[in-house]
């Protein structure tokens, strides 16, 4: 079978795609990028917010159109869309192929070898390694749990994700393992919160001990932890991240709001005095720390007092990355109903202020920089120049390093910055590291 894929959303998708190719490869399938020539085509769908399933849907009719061209291609919708709106999906898309909810790698490949095309039912856990492609060559996202615990009110997530679930921790170092001898140089951990790692499990781990057991895999690499849940990140794990020496100081932790009354509303445990209190506990104890956070802008009962207290929760902690999105009132969750109290035009507004604000910040942090030697691992090279990224970026969200100087991909370099922006450095090659 000739087959196609596209993975949209998030991180999570991207690491469930890449294993399930990997699975589909071994089993004898040619993969192929050109939809042309494809049997079949896989859509792994988001629905998380409005504008995430608009995408999805709009794909999915994309690769439907291309029936007129090539008649026998069958178009298959997967996961967390299909999930939510099976019944929907089934009966206004008359066109489809086949729609298959939430599933580990393993269950999805199983049914597609054996046709069965319409599959709905609870998720049946994360996947426990075999093998995967790398779709982005030198960084690679690790899986390490899905689903979640939290009810958090503007969130839709555990409706079709379901409790949260960890990986078996000898499965994650398999395939951390794997990857590092395919030449991987950045390993991403993601889950829907991974502060919940090992929560769940029999034997005792949880995220601390999981990260001493990579970082002692041999390998010059990089571990990346990907969303830290404010109301579960305590000293130890602050501690474990700042000492372990292939784990970058990079701490991605959505706070959402830095309004108290706002932070309540949408059920959230810590108010903006004490997130503060561990932003800034951080930066004392690492000032090259790097913060990455989060933002929802106009959830029932935002309004210009409770926006400027997030203006003011960012401008004193000067966020190193921001990303921001405006509320999208969801189907099965607390706020579902919540009357606006801002209309989506002003919340655009807030968040394009919020944005600017932040791009100005941005531009401050990554001063510090400049005339700074730095690490930075080269994932493309031309002749006269070439593109990477050091520790304070994570790949797909975050800048890039332009650097001068000829060098092959796939290697760490040493690099003196000679210039920085708001979201992106510029520097020149010294050397690579041994």
């Amino acid at each position: 079978m000739k087959l196609g894929v596209l993975s949209l959303g998030c991180s999570k998708n991207i690491a469930d795609m890449d294993n399930f190719v990997g699975i589909m490869a071994n089993r004898g399938h040619e993969i192929v990028e050109d939809a042309s020539v494809a049997d079949l085509i896989i859509i792994d769908t988001c629905g998380f917010i409005d504008e995430a399933k608009k995408e999805s849907v709009e794909e999915i009719f994309k690769f439907i159109s291309l029936k007129q061209e090539n008649p026998g291609l069958k178009v298959i919708a997967v996961g967390c869309l299909v999930q939510r709106y099976f019944d929907e999906l089934k009966s206004e898309i008359a066109e489809i192929d086949g729609l298959i909810g939430v599933t580990s790698p393993f269950t999805l490949a199983d049914l597609i070898e054996n046709g069965e095309f319409f599959y709905l039912k609870e998720p049946d856990g994360v996947y426990d390694y075999s093998s995967r492609v790398v779709s982005s060559k030198y960084s690679a996202y690790v899986k390490i749990g899905d689903g979640c615990n939290r009810n958090c009110a503007f969130c839709s997530i555990p409706n079709f994700k379901g409790k949260s679930v960890s990986r078996n921790p000898d499965s994650i170092v398999k395939e951390t393992l794997s990857l590092i001898r395919k030449g991987v140089k950045e390993i991403d951990l993601v889950s829907q919160d991974c502060t919940q790692y090992g929560k769940d499990l029999n034997e005792k781990t949880d995220l601390k001990s999981l990260l001493e057991r990579l970082n002692n895999i041999d390998g010059d690499f990089w571990i990346r932890v990907l969303y830290l849940h404010p109301d579960h990140v305590d000293n130890e794990l602050v501690d474990s991240i700042l000492s372990l020496s292939k784990v970058v100081d990079y701490f991605d932790i959505p706070v959402q709001s830095g309004s108290t009354r706002i932070l309540k509303k949408m059920g959230r445990i810590k108010d903006s005095d004490r997130l503060r209190e561990l932003l800034f506990g951080i930066r004392q104890k690492a000032p090259h720390a790097i913060l990455r956070t989060t933002l929802l802008i106009g959830f029932p009962g935002e309004s210009e007092a409770t926006f400027n207290e997030t203006l003011d929760f960012v401008r004193s902690v000067k966020f190193d990355r921001l990303g921001a999105f405006v509320y999208s009132s969801e189907e099965g969750t607390q706020a579902f109903g919540l009357k606006r109290t801002i209309g989506r035009k002003a919340a655009k507004e807030m968040l394009n202020s919020l944005l600017e604000e932040q791009d100005t910040i941005s531009a401050g942090r990554l001063s510090q920089f400049k005339g700074q030697i730095m690490t930075v691992l080269v994932e493309e090279s031309g002749s006269s120049y070439s593109l990477g990224r050091a520790y304070n970026s994570a790949p797909d969200v975050d800048g890039v390093v332009v650097l001068k100087g000829h060098n092959e991909d796939g290697v760490f370099v040493k690099a003196r910055i000679t210039d920085s922006y708001e979201h992106d450095m510029e520097g020149v090659i010294l050397d690579e590291l041994a």
